[in-house]
């Protein structure tokens, strides 16, 4: 059963990183947590990195299911506060999780496909904002993901509110009366 050995890598990756956060991604302490040998990760992750990357696809799908599931179907303001509180959410609820999604040296270069696990979360976003300009659903996510991003530091009071939705409100009017 080699798949499962992946599979209980994977899964103990998932598990620190919920519970300890991305710090505690070691090669060594997802093996123990797996209950296997230090070296075994390398009979199916030629690299911490592609490991790392296993987890963080687990990410992907976990919040591309949570995206399918909204109704979007609505009027643009609405979907975009939808899908932009259910971003903040995640970041917020599984924050290690979103840490490691993010990371630029995950999302290239690796066999998980994590940049085209992306594309399709970003053309809800795009398909939102009814712009075919992808300019302006990057210029959106970026604003969104610096929401969650301060909001998870706890700097946010630096604009004035700590109320990530506010921002998130009036980011989402801005966009849609440009």
């Amino acid at each position: 059963m080699p798949d499962d050995l992946r599979a209980r890598l994977v899964a103990a990756g998932v598990e620190l990183v919920a519970e300890r956060g991305t710090g505690a991604l070691s090669l060594r302490e997802i093996a123990r947590r797996a209950g296997v040998s230090h070296g075994a990760p390398r009979r199916w992750f030629a690299t911490h990195r592609d490991l790392l990357a296993a987890v963080a696809r687990v990410g992907y799908d976990r919040f591309s299911a949570r995206v399918a599931a909204l109704d979007l179907g609505g009027a643009p303001r609405d979907g975009l506060l939808a899908l932009g509180r259910l971003y903040l959410e995640f970041a917020r609820t599984e924050r290690g999780m979103f840490e490691l999604m993010f990371r630029h040296e995950l999302l290239s270069g690796n066999r998980e496909g994590l940049r085209e696990a992306s594309r399709p979360l970003f053309a809800v976003l795009a398909g939102l904002l009814g712009s075919g300009e992808p300019a302006a659903a990057g210029a959106f996510w970026a604003n969104l993901h610096g929401i969650a991003q301060l909001s998870l530091w706890g700097s946010l009071e630096v604009v004035g509110t700590d109320d990530a939705d506010l921002l998130l409100r009036t980011a989402v009017d801005a966009y849609l009366e440009a």
